[in-house]
Formats: structure tokens, C-alpha cells, sequence
């Protein structure tokens, strides 16, 4: 059976959602707590922005998500490849990227290593350094040496650059399509990459140069812009209802479904992060892998627990006000701890 928040829980989230925002480390934001039969409790905060007016944000507000990109969209258009037999899990990147010539060291990292962030690739991203190369994107990024052994966890956006590209070239269709089509089948009917038309109803986020206009409705990621807005590691815009939908629907397949599978072996850990966290394919595994999230850049987080049903959405667009990791520190923090109860 489900394990519901309590009103006490409810509370102490919107208490702290409150705080950060009276302290400036957010405009405002949204908090979704929900169970797999059907128990759901909405908090919000704040404003969506000053460009937005004087209205509160909801649940159907559109939030840039950032890295939630990676298990929106990534991770299980990979475990249905996987489970249609189009991707081997634990063969090459290459093999699944369109041919390439001469030595691909980076080629040669698994998709497993590159979901559980342990390959070894260049931390570093700079796309805009590609520019000018003869060759696709892809090799020019595979015939990069490693930087590191792999095995050891080092978190790395340019491994699921790769994997979005691998998923277009196996499917022979482009990423936001592959994307659309699962998102259409789990019913989340406002998430989508972008851009999105600026309205009152979508979080800006940052401003980058003074008197410049705010980033509002493209994507935040640098790397991601310049590949048009549709990249396997950031550029998806999602509500925080959509966000409950999704969670619903992983934990509902936990108990029945090729999803649940996927899950499941992605919840088994992969490599340390620190002690008393684990990273997944995917997914950060806490409190021995019964709880499994993943965080955004621009203020967002996904927290799931399958053994009890729970689900915790924050949506927020803390960037607005500069880095977001430091200032959601203690939201993030209780959410966590607040799912993991029983």
C-alpha cells in the first residue's frame, strides 16, 4: 500500500518553500507531493516572475527543467531501445552512432557507463568549440581521448549528448519527435522541448548580461541552443503536473510493465557519489536505493520512492536569481528527507 505525506509533511514544504522564496533564492515555485493511488497535495509560492505580473505559479506553469531532461526524455527512450532490442546496454557507444572513421576512444564508452556517468569522457562541454570541424558532431566528440579511467563516477553532460544523438540515428528520427511520441502515450500534454512562445504561464529564467532581456522560453543550456534546443541532456520544458504524471507512471510500473523494469535495474547502483549515495543509470540512489531523484540546473528536482509509492516534484526557476544549487539547498534537502520517511 502507498505511503501518503501527512499534513505535517505538507506543512514543513511549504514552510520551506516560503523561506527561500522571502529570501530571495527563488521567485517563486511549486511543490507537488502525490501517492500511486491517486493522493495528491499542491504548494505553491511566490510569483512565476516580474515579466510574468503579480500572479502565483501552478501546477500548469511551464518550467525550463534543465538536467531532468536526462530522465524526462533520455533515459526512457534508452531502456524502450534496450527493451526492443536496438540498443545493447553494455555494447560501445559507436556501434549505435552513424559510421565513423579512425580511432574513437570516447566511441568506445558503453551506454551503461555513459547513463551511470562513469565513462571517463571530457567533463568539460563547449560545443561552440566543434565549430569550423569537417567531421559530424558525433565523431568529432568520440575520437576525443578519455579523461579519466572509466568506473569512477564524474557527473558529464556530453555522455547524453551522444546518447540523444545515438537515439535519433537508431530510430531515424529526430530526438523531440521520439520524445513527443512517449511523453503523448504516459498523457504529460505540456511537456515538450523548445523554444515555447514567451507567455505569462512560462518561467523566465536567467539574465546573462545587464539591461539584456531574460532567457524565456529557450533553453537555458548553452549546449543544448546550439543544438537547436533539442539535446539528450537539457532543453525540455515540462509543468509540474506533467512532472506528477510521469512520476505516477514510473511508479505504477513498478509493479507491472516493461517500465517498471526499467526502473528497477536502474535503481541498482553503479558507482558512489558520496557516502550514502549511489548513482543509478541515471537516477542518484539514496537511503540504500529506495529512494531515487535527479535535480535541474534552473531549480528543479524529481524524487521518487517505489517501496512506499511516493512521489516529490519541486519546480522552481531559481536561476532567475543566479546559480540555483547553494540557494535550494535546504528544500531540496527536506524534500528528500521528507520522501524518505515512512
Amino acid at each position: 500500500m502507498p505511503v501518503p505525506f501527512t499534513t505535517d509533511d505538507t506543512e514543513r514544504l511549504r514552510e520551506t518553500l516560503q523561506e527561500i522564496v522571502t529570501d530571495g533564492a527563488t521567485p517563486g515555485g511549486v511543490l507537488v507531493t502525490g501517492t500511486t493511488d491517486g493522493d495528491q497535495h499542491v504548494v505553491t509560492a511566490g510569483t512565476i516572475a516580474t515579466e510574468c505580473g503579480p500572479q502565483p505559479p501552478t501546477a500548469h506553469t511551464l518550467y525550463d527543467i534543465a538536467s531532468l531532461t536526462k530522465v524526462v526524455a533520455t533515459w526512457p527512450l534508452i531502456g524502450q531501445a534496450v527493451q526492443e532490442g536496438l540498443i545493447d546496454l553494455d555494447g560501445p557507444v559507436r556501434d549505435i552512432l552513424p559510421v565513423m572513421t579512425g580511432e574513437t576512444p570516447s566511441g568506445e564508452a558503453t551506454v551503461r557507463q555513459l547513463l551511470a556517468h562513469t565513462s571517463g569522457l571530457r567533463a568539460s562541454t563547449r560545443l561552440d568549440h566543434y565549430r569550423g570541424t569537417e567531421l559530424p558532431l558525433h565523431e568529432a566528440m568520440c575520437r576525443e581521448p578519455l579523461e579519466n579511467s572509466t568506473g569512477a563516477h564524474r557527473y558529464i553532460n556530453r555522455g547524453y549528448i551522444l546518447l540523444g544523438l545515438a537515439l535519433a540515428h537508431v530510430h531515424r528520427r529526430p530526438l523531440d519527435r521520439l520524445a513527443a511520441r512517449t511523453w503523448g502515450t504516459f498523457g504529460m500534454t505540456a511537456t515538450t522541448y523548445g523554444p515555447v512562445t514567451r507567455t505569462p504561464q512560462v518561467a523566465p529564467t536567467e539574465q546573462r548580461f545587464p539591461g539584456a532581456p531574460r532567457i524565456w522560453g529557450t533553453a537555458h543550456d548553452d549546449n543544448a541552443v546550439l543544438l537547436g534546443g533539442v539535446a539528450g541532456h537539457a532543453g525540455v520544458f515540462s509543468t509540474p503536473s506533467d512532472l506528477a504524471t510521469y512520476a505516477r507512471v514510473l511508479l505504477t510500473g513498478e509493479e507491472n510493465g516493461v517500465l517498471g523494469d526499467w526502473l528497477r535495474s536502474s535503481t541498482v547502483p553503479q558507482a558512489a557519489i558520496e557516502p550514502g549515495l549511489d548513482r543509478g543509470l541515471s537516477w542518484i540512489l539514496a537511503h540504500g536505493g529506495t529512494v531515487a531523484y535527479h535535480h535541474g540546473f534552473t531549480g528543479t528536482s524529481l524524487y521518487l520512492a517505489p517501496p512506499t509509492g511516493r512521489y516529490l516534484v519541486i519546480c522552481t526557476n531559481a536561476v532567475y536569481y543566479g546559480p540555483a544549487r547553494t540557494r535550494l539547498a535546504p528544500l531540496r534537502a527536506l524534500a528528500l528527507k521528507t520522501i524518505s520517511s515512512t
